[in-house]
């Protein structure tokens, strides 16, 4: 299967394409959000990706009803919509200096759109893929214009049903979506392990035929490696440089040494994969002369038998398996033997 983005190959034969997503933790402040893809580089990950939208795109400026977070349990409680969107949104004057940053770090960069003057937007900035997110993925419209583009797209599932992905999966390739990621998401804040389901993603990808990754809103990494071990090729995780710095989603992103972490961990389960092999690896055979094997325990003569006091099932490997110690007890020895002498046919 396989697509690229940029000069990136994402497919089961490559390390999972890692990214990290700035979101609304740059604080406002465009020199943090510099940082951010500078600590981003460091950690060795693939991409950086932003969130394209402003609070008009994206909400109604109304303070109550609908448009007021009042669930006690929501990290975002006593906020409106509009507030919170205000508060988290990139200026879409930073998207340049930011996206040149991180291209000369050597990474890629891009962005989830929230409307189609984003995308519009986005298309004068030349990104190299869209990111659809879990609150967006019924936005068939969105779906539409961002295939449209002819660019790789990446679908976020959180709380989507079959048939939901399936009607988004379906707009994007009648619209022109060729190279099609789709990611398994809890979308809670943070999210549970226990609610992770990552058996979900090769099933994923049976039923609709593309890469699947993972959008992981959890703490810390295990989840992701989970993830990787079960096939997934994308690994997406929010990343900010100090979670006591605050911001609107500081409490479930990743600090530079856990991203770093992500990285590597990640990529050693991907390795751990291999194939369906048993018996002795190549990296094995020195460790063969650990196992127990049939010696001589005691100087022998011609034509004495073996007995439990002269024949030993001891390291090194090198004799006959000691599963022929029955066998050999009573039998006699051709020839004069020396004790440590490692048990084979020929003496017998």
């Amino acid at each position: 299967m396989g697509i690229n983005i940029g000069e990136v190959v994402i497919a089961q034969d490559t390390r999972p394409f890692i990214i990290a997503e700035m979101s609304g933790n740059h604080n406002q402040s465009l020199e943090r959000a510099l940082s951010i893809v500078e600590a981003a580089a460091a950690a060795g990950v693939h991409a950086l990706k932003l969130q394209t939208y402003t609070a008009d795109t994206i909400t109604l400026d109304i303070e109550e009803g609908d448009f007021f977070i009042s669930d006690e349990s929501s990290l975002w409680k006593g906020k409106s919509l509009h507030e919170l969107y205000g508060q988290a949104y990139t200026p879409w004057e930073w998207h340049q200096p930011i996206m040149r940053r991180a291209n000369e770090l050597g990474m890629i960069c891009f962005s989830s759109p929230f409307d189609d003057s984003a995308v519009d937007f986005l298309e004068g900035l030349n990104v190299p893929a869209y990111k659809i997110a879990s609150f967006e993925n019924t936005h068939l419209p969105l779906i539409r214009k961002v295939a449209s583009t002819g660019k790789p797209m990446i679908i976020s599932t959180g709380m989507a049903s079959v048939a939901e992905i399936h009607e988004a999966v379906t707009a994007a390739r009648e619209a022109g979506c060729e190279e099609l990621i789709l990611l398994k998401c809890t979308s809670t804040y943070p999210a549970s392990p226990e609610n992770s389901n990552v058996l979900t993603i090769p099933h994923m990808r049976e039923l609709f035929g593309c890469e699947v990754g993972l959008s992981d809103h959890t703490m810390g990494v295990g989840v992701s490696v989970a993830a990787v071990a079960h096939g997934a090729t994308v690994i997406e995780k929010h990343f900010t440089l100090s979670r006591s710095d605050g911001g609107v989603d500081s409490s479930f992103s990743l600090e530079p040494h856990e991203l770093k972490s992500l990285v590597i961990e990640t990529e050693r389960a991907w390795q751990s994969l291999g194939d369906v092999v048993y018996g002795a690896t190549g990296g094995e055979d020195k460790s063969q002369m650990f196992r127990r094997s049939l010696y001589v325990a005691e100087d022998m003569a011609a034509g004495e038998s073996f007995t439990e006091q002269n024949l030993k099932v001891v390291r090194p490997g090198m004799g006959l398996p000691a599963k022929y110690y029955e066998l050999l007890l009573g039998r006699k020895v051709r020839m004069d033997v020396k004790k440590g002498t490692a048990v084979s046919w020929d003496l017998v």
